[in-house]
């Protein structure tokens, strides 16, 4: 039985990689300018597809695409699945190599499977690296291992004398001075965090607030769509809040599927958040979004999406449902585009086009029939609100659409003293600069 059903994992697998997009014919798009309640389409207009892309990596002399009067560099190369990165008041760039984990069947399937393996899934480095570039030319001239032997390590931040990590099942703290190379002294773990058996969203990125008496975590849902049980969901889909010690641990928002890019409107002081919505429901289903974190807000997960539209796996747990009406976000990002990295833009390096807009990374799709993501977008802002849909700004991580091939998946999207970007291409294992030459 055993043999029977490793057959049929292998065969599906193949048939999932051997998706064409019916010569072309596709009509669907990627809306990115906005909803209304009444415009979504139904649950399974279209089928649920399995199209996992697969990394081609970048040809000598090709980068990503920006706009006119941008150039696009290789800052780092030669990382180990860099994932968030984090710049320190002084100038070091710190980045958190880590990645998803696979274990048994499922990782003896992504070996034999040349779409799902070259997504590099089952090994992670679990560590930080520490980048300095003194003389702020955009070329790292050290980079030191900071910190090891961590459980895939993501946020990062510096508070008081403290380097803070969020690993997967707890937030640490370690002794810090500015400017170390290596943290030597014994971390601490300061909270706990959930990463059960089912640990789907393992990514845990934190921030503080201006005040620093805060910090922030984003934790994701254990599951798509709680079809491992609720109990698996408990402190999941949050966006939590803690004292720097640790203690006053409470919920800041729920309902919130995977958020992981956090950051404050320059305008407004409010906490924004990019979710990675659910899966399974069509091609157009469920749009990633950008919204403003409410306090207190709920925003759906697991019983609604985009609002209070129902989710249809979940009318038997009902009832489990918060009694709170689910608050509908404020811009639509794509479907299953993976939109992971947030940024508002406080630098006045480019153009006043950008200045206290937001960037986006989109890691992409693997749950539509054709590839969504794989790219950077920016979304205008007017007096602390978007005054626009997303639209392209970094791209060129596609190579061809209808093999379902990429070149590189961005992640994690950082700024830099002289206003110019960093993003982190986790597939390529890259990390690319980009600057406006006025």
């Amino acid at each position: 039985m055993m043999k029977r059903s490793f057959f049929l994992f292998l065969l599906m697998i193949t048939a999932c990689n051997a998706r064409k997009i019916n010569n072309g014919s596709y009509s669907g798009s990627v809306n990115t300018q906005g909803y209304q309640a009444d415009t979504l389409p139904p649950p399974y207009a279209t089928g649920s597809a399995k199209n996992y892309s697969s990394v081609v990596g970048w040809k000598e002399g090709k980068v990503p695409l920006a706009p006119a009067g941008f150039t696009v560099t290789k800052f780092a190369d030669g990382l180990d699945h860099p994932r968030w990165i984090y710049v320190a008041a002084n100038g070091d760039i710190f980045v958190a190599e880590s990645n998803t984990l696979l274990k048994g069947i499922k990782k003896l399937g992504a070996k034999l499977s040349r779409k799902i393996k070259t997504q590099h899934y089952g090994e992670s480095a679990n560590r930080i690296i520490m980048f300095r570039d003194a003389d702020k030319n955009g070329i790292p001239e050290s980079r030191h291992v900071l910190l090891e032997n961590l459980n895939q390590p993501f946020g990062m931040l510096i508070l008081g004398k403290y380097f803070y990590v969020g690993n997967t099942d707890a937030l640490l703290r370690f002794p810090y001075q500015c400017g170390d190379t290596v943290i030597r002294g014994k971390g601490e773990q300061i909270l706990s965090l959930p990463a059960g058996k089912y640990n789907r969203h393992w990514t845990r990125n934190i921030i503080t607030n201006a005040r620093g008496d805060k910090i922030f975590i984003a934790v994701g849902s254990g599951t798509n769509v709680a079809e491992k049980g609720l109990d698996n969901e408990k402190k999941r889909a949050n966006i939590l809040e803690v004292n720097p010690d640790g203690s006053g641990e409470r919920i800041y928002a729920s309902g919130l599927r995977n958020p992981v890019g956090m950051d404050w409107s320059p305008v407004t002081g409010s906490l924004w958040t990019a979710v990675n919505e659910r899966d399974e429901l069509g091609d157009e289903l469920v749009p990633d979004y950008l919204t403003q974190v409410k306090e207190g807000g709920f925003y759906g997960w697991p019983f609604y999406y985009y609002g209070n539209h129902a989710e249809p796996r979940m009318k038997d747990k009902m009832a489990a449902a918060p009694g709170q009406q689910a608050i509908t976000p404020d811009l639509p990002l794509g479907s299953h585009t993976a939109s992971l990295g947030l940024l508002f833009y406080k630098k006045n390096a480019f153009p006043a086009k950008y200045h206290n807009g937001a960037f986006i990374t989109q890691h992409g799709s693997w749950n539509r029939s054709v590839l969504s993501g794989y790219k950077v977008v920016f979304v205008p802002f007017r007096d602390g609100k978007p005054a626009g849909g997303a639209e392209d700004f970094l791209t060129g991580f596609m190579d061809d659409l209808e093999k379902s091939e990429v070149r590189g998946r961005p992640v994690g999207i950082a700024v830099l003293a002289d206003g110019s970007m960093l993003v982190s291409d986790d597939a390529s294992n890259i990390i690319w600069r980009v600057r406006y030459e006025k």
